[in-house]
């Protein structure tokens, strides 16, 4: 089970690019909740360095509804899944945007005590990606302005 959802997360969770652009990485911890069908029937962000790192682990999870399997005799069962999104072999084209997404970023934490309960804490998913720099929009021509006369 372990390598089949290493495997499938490395092909369906797709880093955005407002996260490329942004030289972006850190770490998300998401709680979710499956149902005796494998549903996922609630999702909960534990932890996250930055809001925009969750979506697309949000996005890869949902693709997983119905395929996840709960101890026998329950109705519902809690997985706690950790991510790990960096940016694979940084240069220094890509400095100036990881030194303003690490002082612009916008952690999400958990000012309380979380009662785990029953959990399995499933092996962590680590994903790297390619910096691309923003593109760049060509500034538009100045108008003539037209003689009075």
């Amino acid at each position: 089970g372990s390598q089949v959802m290493t495997d499938y997360f490395a092909q369906h969770l797709t880093v955005s690019d407002l996260i490329k652009q942004r030289g972006a990485s850190g770490t998300v911890v998401m709680k979710f909740t499956a149902d005796d069908k494998g549903g996922i029937i609630k999702m909960v962000v534990y932890y996250a360095d930055d809001a925009s790192l969750i979506e697309p682990v949000i996005n890869a999870l949902k693709g997983t509804n119905g395929k996840w399997i709960i101890p026998a005799k329950q109705k519902f069962y809690d997985f706690v899944i950790p991510f790990s999104i960096v940016m694979d072999s940084p240069t220094a084209k890509a400095s100036k945007a990881i030194l303003q997404y690490m002082n612009t970023k916008s952690p999400i934490i958990s000012t309380d005590q979380i009662p785990l309960n029953v959990v399995t804490l499933l092996p962590a998913i680590s994903v790297k990606y390619a910096y691309e720099p923003p593109a760049v929009m060509a500034k538009p021509a100045a108008k003539k302005q037209a003689k009075k006369g």
